[in-house]
């Protein structure tokens, strides 16, 4: 059977000169994402000329909005959350968690909340030989800290969740495919990891991903300047291109929850590249025909009071 692969191009929807632009979700009307060697939060209210930035005392891999409007983050070697004051100046931020305090060379990448309101998160190798040491952790208030029985990784990636939160998507980015596993949030229990799709695009590696309403998977492939969308059974649908090579991490969302974005990096980008590439770092989008976004869960954080 012969299946039609649709292609569009990703139009820029605003400049940005991003390090390493990652975790992007659309939150009470902004776009919220991080550029972890920054270490900086950035939230941008479409139409406005710029976004407005949190500084923070160190990289930023991911992050989660709480119930109480504070936002979880996964700082480079720590689980903390952080009170925003206007615009977005930071007021009181609490270590919550410290993550892999004895190996030097990890630090806190991809994560996102699970069905449930639980951040799960992965970590990635620092250095150069890129040895699979990295993990992957759920946390929560109930539970803290707890790792989940999947193989070690070189760089965790494309963390995300079915619609029925019961299968959980990852990758490690050094390979060129995405798993899936059977998940329960409650006992941070997983099962019967299996392939889910492998990418075709030579040099492309998988990086963000995000499920749609349609429980569909949009992976974000570094190198290739390009998100991809693959089915619930992880054949490719369509491709959507960007001007920039390292694409990082799709979201859907905006007001009618229709408006596809991406992020994109400058790293790892000589000087011959950035110059043919010059928008790297900026975020990218276009309209979907119809409304495909499924909201991240709020991170339940009850619990962690200070």
């Amino acid at each position: 059977m012969n299946v039609v692969v649709t292609e569009a191009r990703l139009d820029l929807v605003l400049a940005h000169n991003a390090t390493l632009g990652e975790g992007l979700l659309w939150h009470c009307g902004r776009w919220w994402w991080t550029d972890i060697e920054a270490a900086t939060l950035h939230a941008w209210k479409p139409g406005a000329p710029g976004p407005q930035l949190c500084r923070l005392p160190d990289r930023l891999g991911s992050f989660a909005h709480c119930r109480s409007g504070r936002v979880l983050l996964g700082l480079a070697k720590r689980v903390a959350i952080a009170t925003l004051g206007d615009n977005l100046k930071l007021t009181q931020l609490q270590t919550l968690a410290p993550v892999d305090a004895a190996e030097p060379r990890t630090r806190i990448n991809d994560g996102r909340t699970d069905r449930s309101g639980r951040f799960v998160f992965g970590t990635l190798n620092e250095a150069k030989e890129k040895r699979p040491i990295a993990s992957f952790y759920q946390y929560s208030t109930d539970h803290g800290l707890r790792r989940l029985a999947l193989p070690a990784v070189a760089i965790a990636n494309s963390i995300c969740f079915s619609l029925d939160g019961r299968t959980m998507y990852f990758c490690d980015s050094m390979s060129q495919r995405i798993q899936r596993c059977d998940y329960d949030a409650e006992t941070a229990q997983v099962a019967n990891i299996r392939p889910f799709t492998q990418i075709d695009h030579a040099g492309a590696s998988p990086d963000g991903s995000v499920i749609d309403a349609q429980g569909c998977l949009w992976n974000a492939q570094w190198g290739a300047g390009r998100v991809a969308r693959y089915d619930p059974e992880g054949q490719l649908m369509a491709v959507f291109t960007a001007p920039a090579a390292h694409t990082s991490c799709p979201a859907i969302g905006g007001e009618g929850g229709d408006q596809l974005m991406l992020t994109t990096a400058r790293t790892d980008l000589g000087r011959d590249a950035l110059a043919a590439q010059p928008l790297s770092g900026s975020l990218f989008g276009l309209r979907l025909p119809q409304a495909l976004g499924v909201a991240d869960a709020l991170f339940e954080d009850q619990g962690d009071t200070p």
